[in-house]
């Protein structure tokens, strides 16, 4: 699926709050609800096997902006529950919801506007990787985690944006924000600003 119009325009849609999907980034699962066990069941026929995750927005619904991944493993364990995997393909706007019989929700969206998600993984030239890598050991210290730093200064510039944006403990509306940041460098700010801020209760300039 690398063009528009290989997407459906249809899909269920999961709204989860605080899960990050993002662009050719793996998102796992676990799936117990009946709702979204039948859910799955039902994208395990269909060819292109995509579930949009969307995060709640407060009383207000659902944010208009999502990520469709694709499940690409799946499993099932002794008490009838899955552990799937998503790999996200690309971000997408709500339309209307689709009346009918399904226990779970299922919307109109466009995927006009994010031609980038179905190209090759972006690069961010102007990251400062060993700054930016000094700023999330600060952080992580600070809330007491741990993570594979050798794999980190490997990592592609878009894994590691992406793998920092999903795994770093954001509140809701901060993960919306890093979903919504255009480019790959727009995320790499916006998770600097997050950081900053976590750590200082505001930005500080030395840091960036």
């Amino acid at each position: 699926m690398r063009n528009i119009a290989d997407l459906p325009q249809t899909i269920p849609v999961f709204p989860l709050p605080g899960a990050l999907m993002l662009p050719r980034a793996k998102l796992p699962l676990h799936i117990f609800e009946p709702r979204y066990l039948a859910m799955i069941e039902d994208v395990m026929k269909t060819p292109h096997r995509l579930i949009g995750m969307v995060q709640p927005n407060g009383t207000r619904g659902l944010h208009k902006i999502g990520c469709a991944g694709r499940l690409t493993a799946f499993s099932e364990t002794d008490d009838g529950r899955y552990m799937i995997t998503l790999t996200g393909v690309s971000r997408f706007r709500l339309g209307e919801e689709i009346e009918g019989f399904t226990p779970y929700r299922r919307f109109d969206v466009s995927f006009d506007g994010f031609d980038r998600d179905l190209g090759d993984a972006e690069h961010d030239s102007a990251m400062d990787r060993p700054e930016l890598l000094k700023l999330l050991r600060r952080f992580f210290e600070d809330r007491g985690l741990s993570t594979d730093w050798d794999g980190l200064r490997e990592a592609d510039d878009e894994l590691l944006i992406n793998s920092l944006s999903m795994l770093c403990p954001f509140e809701p509306e901060d993960r919306q924000a890093l979903l919504e940041a255009p480019t790959i460098s727009e995320r790499r700010e916006t998770l600097i600003t997050l950081m900053t801020y976590a750590l200082h209760g505001g930005g500080d300039e030395n840091l960036q």
